[in-house]
């Protein structure tokens, strides 16, 4: 039959937009859905193979791609969108609309996911919970910027860009100087992974602002090559920063990450109870502390 999702959910959606993704654009999107998926199961799958207390950097990657594989599936079925219209009209046949297509749910995505990432890089390197929480709200600051800039068709999105940009040098900062100082103690083969993953995580960063600023922010390219575009950044910095990451922690236990998991499995409350039994038992037995011989003190006599 073929993919027919742009002709079944049309281009209007309380307004109608003229500059929009074709059906190549939406088999692509479906076709990073799937990889996305495919994805989200092999991590997964590789938890299974792990004790419940090595699984959290499984559980957080699965999750990850999986939320991606949901929002490239609404994009590919041509939802999640609204029309703004463009600051600047081009020539160009492709991108010749005045309403273009803006798929916010991709920032949705982007919510949930790049702090998801981010503090899956971090608790690599075992930074301090308060500078990943940090870290992670500026994220955020990151991705509802771009949202916003994006719903907004006069020169003020870039009043919201320029927020954007500042805070990503705020990310880029901790990634890459902190979290690498804090990575050297844990070792050379943790700092070797954290240094590999940070460069590569902080240069895909720096792309994003670049692709929404020729397509959400300045019309420059058409909506299927910015979906081509965020697509291959979305993989990169998911898929296969996961299995860049699984790879080189696949010796290695959290509790070197400053990471302590308890398995309910373990029974680690029936040894204070049993200390306790038997500390009952001591008194009751009128063992005491500083005793004779054997510390076993006798009853006194009575005369």
């Amino acid at each position: 039959m073929g993919n027919r999702a742009v002709e079944i959910n049309g281009f209007t959606n309380t307004v109608t937009t003229d500059n929009h993704i074709t059906t190549r654009g939406s088999s692509w999107l479906f076709a990073v859905t799937a990889f996305m998926g495919f994805s989200s199961l092999v991590f997964m799958g590789l938890s299974f193979m792990k004790p419940r207390t090595q699984r959290l950097f499984h559980y957080l990657l699965a999750a990850l791609t999986l939320i991606s594989a949901i929002a490239y599936f609404s994009q590919g079925s041509n939802l999640g969108w609204t029309a703004i219209e463009v600051q600047w009209s081009r020539s160009n046949a492709k991108v010749a609309g005045d309403m273009r297509q803006i798929f916010y749910v991709r920032y949705i995505d982007y919510f949930i996911t790049i702090p998801l990432l981010l503090a899956t890089l971090l608790l690599t390197a075992g930074l301090p919970t308060p500078t990943i929480w940090y870290t992670l709200l500026i994220s955020e600051v990151f991705v509802v910027t771009r949202l916003v800039g994006a719903l907004v068709k006069s020169t003020y999105k870039w009043g919201f860009f320029t927020f954007g940009l500042s805070s990503l040098f705020f990310l880029l900062y901790t990634i890459i100087i902190e979290g690498r100082a804090y990575s050297r103690p844990l070792g050379a083969d943790l700092t070797r992974l954290y240094g590999i993953l940070s460069i590569w995580t902080a240069c895909i960063l720096l792309v994003y602002p670049i692709i929404w600023g020729v397509s959400e922010g300045g019309n420059v390219i058409p909506l299927d090559s910015e979906m081509i575009a965020y697509g291959i950044l979305d993989i990169l910095t998911k898929p296969i920063f996961g299995a860049v990451l699984l790879w080189g922690l696949r010796n290695v236990d959290l509790e070197r990450l400053g990471i302590q998991v308890r398995d309910a499995h373990e029974g680690i409350a029936t040894e204070p109870v049993a200390d306790e039994k038997k500390t009952e038992a001591d008194v009751s037995a009128g063992v005491v502390n500083g005793g004779g011989s054997g510390g076993v003190a006798t009853a006194p006599q009575t005369v």
